[in-house]
């Protein structure tokens, strides 16, 4: 039985350059302020309506538990961006990164509660580039908006 995850993991591909104001204040609200940006957000139909909002400018896909755990344990930073360790993670309540992942892809945590987290990860650009164009949406053979390949792009990005 496969089980359905209960969070997105949101990327911004496009930069903050000729975005128009309802789209910068939709990305500020989902905490995507910079291009390559990615966040952790649980599935909720508001958030559905704003990534649709945004599709022109983000990337979002299902998250699983591997990947959320890969994002903290290499991307996760707090305060004056400095790495986060194992007693910063006791201090939130969860044993290890691979708890807070699963919690994070359950939809049962999010980012921007977790105190001293900041409420994104600061991604690079893919190793070897995009496959697909920056310019289209996923049905168009781009990689914008809802798409279901994401996850091997972000483990490019890590």
């Amino acid at each position: 039985m496969i089980t359905m995850s209960k969070a997105y993991l949101v990327v911004r591909i496009k930069g903050q350059a000729d975005c128009p104001y309802w789209a910068t204040t939709t990305m500020t609200l989902l905490k995507l302020d910079k291009k390559y940006r990615a966040t952790i957000l649980p599935i909720k139909d508001n958030t559905l309506g704003m990534l649709r909002k945004v599709q022109h400018y983000v990337s979002w896909t299902e998250i699983d538990a591997s990947l959320a755990q890969e994002l903290i344990e290499k991307k996760a930073r707090k305060g004056s961006y400095q790495k986060v360790t194992d007693a910063d993670l006791k201090e939130l309540g969860f044993a290890n990164a691979s708890e807070l992942g699963t919690a994070l892809s359950d939809g049962k945590a999010t980012l921007s509660k977790l105190s001293p987290l900041k409420p994104w990860f600061a991604l690079a650009p893919p190793v070897h580039g995009f496959k697909k164009s920056t310019k289209k949406l996923y049905g168009q053979k781009g990689i914008l908006g809802a798409n279901k390949e994401l996850d091997t792009i972000v483990r490019r990005m890590i």
